[in-house]
């Protein structure tokens, strides 16, 4: 998936995936994958996805500050 966020652009084919996290088994409703990546610029970005009963019921791409990716990965150990 790619999004352009304030001018900059978010691609998940061209980051480097940094950590997944899957919540439920594939194909639940209400299943989903949050997953953190970093451009090669730098930037984090995290890519969620789920089932439609799910918090993520769409694809998505959000923007993440260096301290809210670290939070995030600390979230997630």
């Amino acid at each position: 998936m790619k999004k352009i966020i304030c001018k900059k652009e978010y691609d998940t084919a061209t980051a480097t995936l940094v950590k997944k996290v899957t919540f439920g088994a594939f194909g639940e409703p209400d299943g989903y994958e949050e997953s953190l990546y970093q451009t090669p610029e730098g930037l984090f970005f995290v890519y969620v996805n789920g089932g439609e009963e799910s918090v993520h019921p769409t694809e998505d791409i959000t923007r993440m500050s260096k301290a809210k990716a670290e939070e995030w990965l600390k979230a997630h150990e």
